[in-house]
């Protein structure tokens, strides 16, 4: 039986993982989603303050109060810079990371740092505008499946800016963890991730996997993203 532990992306909660949770549990494992601070059914504790850090803390308390040790941790999107920090306070209790077509970040950098200055500016504008708050994005700039699109909208919720402009301390290629794997999705409805996967494919320490799917794999393929996740609980 495997462990593993899976962080969603901005703007949504552990709902987004039900498909892949349910598969993964049939399967024999244990599997946590937890949702980050005011985000998803957590979002009546929403404030401005809330930052990366507090949701790396949130992870970690997952750890430490349930035990968890050998652990498969999973970030989609956002959640990559998340279980970057994770993987850097308890690397101890994690046996593999596994970025879902997730930002990979470098030491130093947010999650701003990794798109382009208009985007940047961008974020920045709509926090002024919205209490230091980010509206979420609509489901069809990730090209997510039309079956799905309205929910998703209907459930994500206003992001904190300071989540996206605090910085990683160290980068996700130096994570002290046996394994790492990234999922690419070929078809997630931008470019966001397309350097980041070119990379990964020339490192000799990473498993790079590709699906031809929108950003919201979980959604779009979620018998094939459990299967990769399946996988690695082979290495």
């Amino acid at each position: 039986m495997a462990k593993f532990v899976l962080v969603h992306g901005a703007f949504q909660g552990g709902w987004v993982y039900a498909r892949v949770a349910a598969m993964l549990r049939a399967a024999g494992h244990e599997v946590y989603s937890p949702t980050l601070t005011g985000l998803g059914e957590r979002s009546h504790l929403v404030d401005r303050a809330i930052n990366l850090d507090t949701h790396i803390r949130d992870i970690v308390n997952v750890f430490k109060w349930e035990g968890i040790t050998d652990a498969i941790l999973c970030g989609h999107s956002y959640g990559g810079m998340v279980i970057t920090g994770v993987a850097h306070d308890i690397g101890e209790h994690i046996r593999t990371l596994v970025y879902i077509d997730a930002f990979a970040p470098a030491a130093g950098q947010s999650l701003i740092d990794l798109g382009s200055a208009e985007t940047a500016l961008a974020y920045l504008d709509q926090a002024r505008g919205h209490g230091g708050m980010i509206p979420p994005f609509p489901a069809a700039l990730f090209n997510v499946n039309e079956a799905d699109a309205a929910w998703v909208d209907a459930m994500s919720v206003p992001q904190p800016l300071a989540t996206f402009v605090q910085a990683v301390r160290a980068g996700a290629d130096s994570a002290p963890v046996a394994n790492r794997s990234y999922v690419f999705a070929s078809a997630n409805g931008g470019d966001w991730f397309v350097s980041t996967h070119a990379r990964l494919k020339a490192h000799p320490e990473w498993q790079v996997h590709e699906i031809p799917c929108g950003h919201e794999i979980m959604l779009d393929r979620p018998r094939e993203l459990t299967a990769l996740l399946l996988a690695e609980a082979m290495r």
